[in-house]
């Protein structure tokens, strides 16, 4: 049987509000439980995928100087 972590995630998120999004994307690091960073890779996923050349190039700066 197998599967899909990404899938799983995303299931659970339909239908939820912004609201609901973003508790969870807070409660993940105000927890620092790792076990959340694949629902947090699956959120990064879905906004990178969607986001144009210019945001993507915005993320990145962002990530860079954070990095630094």
């Amino acid at each position: 049987m197998k599967i899909s972590i990404k899938n799983h995630i995303m299931n659970n998120f339909k239908g939820t509000s912004i609201d609901d999004i973003k508790e969870s994307i807070v409660s993940s690091f105000n927890d620092q439980d790792e076990i959340t960073l694949p629902g947090l890779g699956v959120f990064f996923g879905i906004l990178w995928n969607k986001s144009s050349k210019d945001e993507q190039d915005k993320i990145l700066n962002i990530l860079k100087d954070s990095l630094s």
